[in-house]
């Protein structure tokens, strides 16, 4: 079979990579950066493995092929957390709870009790929520870091430069744009913080009727934040207002964010098509592979097995996109 390239090293390509190693075939992978890192909005992404909770506002596609993605991730080296999503909504804003229940399945309702239960810290502090037990998360980075090394003990080394060779899967995220032109950017930003005082053990959703928040714990009093879906087409900075919304939201979770230590402020474009669904494109020799909007870890190794699955197999799969340029 003809040598396989993929470009780029965030979430895509090694999961792209990963998928193929477990079918035989050892790829080349091009990145400039030379290992994953901030060149990918993969990089700062939240790591939650929650299709339940992803219906509320997607596509049904995604809750179905998302479900499978924590055993992947666990199988392919990542430490996958599956302690659930706990949905919790401050008593002002309880029709977002009622709407969110009525979007989702796979939960059960808890009261205050039960949310103290599960989180002795947020005792006292919300009388309903919604838990989905089996929901999970990842840290992000860890979790690329854990396909690189897979890829490494393969013989691959991840090239900085060269010219690729055989098939070519272009997963280069929202960097394609330049052969991709209906693809989007979608800014997302997120917030970084280190509260040992505040001990929580699983995802947290904080609705809210403009700015729902989530928080992901990291281990050691550490939490990535993210909350903003920003149409603006392309990479910026984190903005004020968006800063001081995410931490008024953890304030509003619980007081004892106030004292916590800011460790970074990140904002990327998460590369997405018109629906918001990933896509498979095949041009030639080069198959793209992109799209996976706000779903990238969730999406990553379903769309990998469709990649793998037309590179070796010719199978024609959901997300190929046959009638596009």
């Amino acid at each position: 079979m003809n040598e396989i390239t993929i470009l780029g090293s965030g979430v895509m390509g090694l999961a792209i990579a990963a998928t193929l190693l477990d079918r035989g075939v050892t790829p080349r992978v091009i990145d400039p950066a030379g290992k994953p890192g901030a060149q990918a909005c993969s990089w700062r992404a939240g790591g939650m493995l929650a299709p339940w909770c992803e219906a509320e506002s997607a596509e049904p596609v995604v809750l179905r092929l998302g479900l499978d993605a924590a055993d992947w991730w666990q199988a392919h080296g990542a430490e996958v957390i599956r302690r659930g999503t706990l949905v919790l909504a401050p008593s002002r804003d309880r029709a977002e709870l009622d709407r969110f229940t009525r979007m989702t399945e796979a939960h059960r309702p808890v009261d205050a009790d039960a949310i103290a239960a599960l989180e002795p810290v947020l005792q006292g502090r919300f009388a309903r929520g919604l838990f989905f037990e089996s929901e999970a998360h990842l840290n992000p980075r860890a979790a690329l870091m854990a396909l690189r090394d897979r890829l490494t003990a393969a013989g691959v080394t991840i090239e900085t430069e060269g010219e690729p060779t055989g098939l070519i899967v272009d997963a280069r995220g929202f960097a394609a744009r330049d052969a991709l032109p209906d693809l989007r950017g979608v800014r997302g930003e997120m917030l970084v913080i280190r509260c040992p005082e505040v001990q929580l053990t699983r995802t947290i959703r904080l609705l809210h009727p403009r700015i729902p928040l989530y928080l992901v714990p990291r281990g050691d009093g550490v939490y990535m934040i993210g909350a903003t879906m920003l149409e603006t087409g392309g990479k910026y900075r984190v903005t004020a207002r968006s800063a001081v919304e995410m931490l008024s939201a953890a304030y509003a979770l619980h007081p004892g964010f106030a004292e916590a230590e800011i460790l970074e402020l990140g904002s990327d474009a998460r590369p997405a098509f018109p629906d918001n669904l990933p896509r498979l494109r095949r041009r030639g020799n080069t198959l793209f592979a992109n799209g996976l909007y706000r779903h990238g870890y969730l999406l990553a190794p379903a769309v990998a097995r469709m990649a793998a699955d037309h590179l070796l197999d010719g199978q024609i799969p959901e997300f190929m996109d046959e009638n596009h340029p």
